[in-house]
């Protein structure tokens, strides 16, 4: 009859000087594949009952009490172990060398089964993944369409993976997810928050018997109101889903209620019917133009900021990009291009969410930061948190000085922030004047209504004028340095034009 020490695996016997051989191998099975560390729950239990003596009850105990992780059972369970290995011939030190083992598999182990069906779905979803690409993405974000995060992370690994995604688009995307080419996806009309499969269902209904929208009116014409309310066409519009139709958005979102008023007082008139309603339909279709709100477009920014609340991150674009050029002066590498570094760097991106923690030093907050090229966390301490709280605003651009550091924990980098900036303070930071070039204007009344708000700051203001006979750079005294707010900028560019202001950097 074999000793208990005969199905100890091999790594612990050679460790000890000894080789042992497995006379019966029907029960090799039991110990020999725990070579490093156990994979499955039953590994655990046939070891307790061979070397230890344990019963199934009592290895089963042993199971639960490793699942927990709670020390106190563990250290029960180890005495338990070492006594009944003693009663095996076996010495303290070699029981609780395999005890150690057993219990790394506390870490994360399976049972049996349940570890064979994740690997048999890995390998199928897999395979999908590699030989279907696009398929396998629209499947994967369809099955998650109402958690916005998940969809945002599905989202962003399709794009790393080399797949492409068209826009949602109200005469050509389904409620879900549809792949297109092996590349190409078409973003589903059900991932767009405030709009419902009831309310989709009745928008594809229509589309699909009468032929695709023309216009924002002939939509609220032909779709049911009752079931496709304002709330549903206004989350549509934010979301690009009418842009092939009509890309200004404002104009739209500004003109939805008129759009439904309109077609509910057509739906009136051809209830009420008679001779002079005929041929009447072209005559409304140019009416309705007519009806749609003179507002100006959006801007890039305005843009993806009625975008997200819609689809839940920025899809058409990145705010970032609006700031990248002139960023580029000062902020010298990109986030998605960090390395460690001994001197501190200053980096920048959009700041997409924030969390906070206790720690030892008192409140810490984690912000993550986007500059379109990555996402990375900075870890903000409690005495800068403090102090600067306010300028860490969601979709707001934020600006950080700090340390750059390989992180061994995640594999990544950790950075520590020991400055933060608003963009005009970093501009007053970097920036070595602005100037303003006048093109032969001399309305000194109004440059100093725009300056004057923004008066005592660090940026001296340089003019480049030039008429018919003359150029010079005139200097404003030093009493007219000026904090360089996007208020400013944007006040300045509205009367002299955008090429015409400029921040000169060092």
């Amino acid at each position: 009859r074999p000793g208990p020490m005969d199905f100890i695996p091999d790594f612990i016997a050679r460790k000890h000087g000894t080789r042992f051989d497995y006379p019966h191998p029907s029960l090799e099975p039991v110990l020999a594949n725990t070579y490093g560390i156990m994979v499955y729950q039953e590994q655990v239990m046939q070891t307790a009952q061979v070397a230890a003596g344990y019963s199934l009850g009592g290895a089963d105990l042993l199971r639960r009490a490793m699942g927990k992780k709670k020390k106190e059972e563990m250290d029960q369970q180890r005495a338990v172990f070492v006594a009944g290995a003693g009663r095996n011939n076996i010495g303290e030190g070699q029981a609780n060398e395999i005890f150690d083992i057993m219990e790394k598999f506390a870490g994360y182990g399976f049972n049996k089964s349940h570890a064979a069906a994740y690997s048999l779905v890995a390998y199928q979803t897999g395979w999908l993944k590699q030989h279907h690409p696009a398929a396998f993405a629209a499947a994967t974000l369809s099955s998650e369409m109402a958690n916005t995060d998940k969809v945002q992370f599905f989202y962003k690994d399709a794009i790393d993976n080399g797949l492409i995604f068209l826009p949602p688009d109200i005469n050509h995307s389904g409620i879900r997810f549809r792949p297109v080419d092996a590349k190409t996806i078409r973003y589903g009309l059900g991932a767009i928050k405030g709009t419902g499969e009831a309310a989709l269902s009745v928008i594809l209904r229509v589309r699909h018997e009468n032929g695709p929208f023309r216009d924002l009116f002939d939509f609220c014409r032909r779709i049911d109101k009752r079931v496709v309310n304002r709330r549903v066409i206004e989350a549509l519009i934010r979301a690009g889903a009418f842009d092939a139709i009509d890309d200004h958005r404002a104009k739209l979102l500004a003109s939805a209620g008129v759009a439904l008023e309109a077609a509910e007082q057509a739906e009136r008139n051809a209830m009420q019917g008679g001779l002079f309603d005929m041929g009447a339909g072209a005559q409304e279709d140019t009416a309705h133009y007519a009806h749609l709100a003179n507002v100006p477009r959006w801007s890039e920014r305005e843009q993806l900021m009625n975008e997200k609340p819609a689809l839940g991150f920025f899809f058409s674009g990145h705010p970032y990009h609006a700031y990248a050029a002139e960023l580029a002066s000062f902020v010298k590498r990109r986030l998605g291009q960090l390395e460690p570094q001994r001197e501190p760097v200053l980096l920048a991106g959009v700041v997409m969410s924030t969390r906070t923690q206790m720690t030892r030093r008192g409140k810490m907050a984690v912000v993550v930061l986007d500059d379109g090229t990555t996402q990375l966390e900075v870890t903000v301490f409690s005495e800068l948190w403090d102090a600067e709280r306010a300028k860490i605003r969601e979709d707001e651009l934020l600006l950080v000085e700090g340390k750059v550091q390989d992180d061994a924990y995640s594999g990544g980098l950790r950075i520590t922030a020991d400055k933060l900036y608003t963009l005009a303070e970093a501009r007053g930071r970097y920036a070595r004047s602005l100037r303003l070039t006048m093109n032969g204007g001399s309305d000194a009344k109004r440059l100093q209504t725009l300056l004057l708000p923004f008066r005592n700051g660090p940026c001296p203001v340089r003019l480049s004028y030039r008429n018919g006979d003359a150029t010079a750079e005139l200097p404003l005294p030093e009493s007219w340095r000026v904090r360089l707010d996007d208020a400013l900028l944007a006040g300045l560019s509205d009367w002299l034009t955008a090429e015409n202001v400029k921040v000169i950097y060092s």
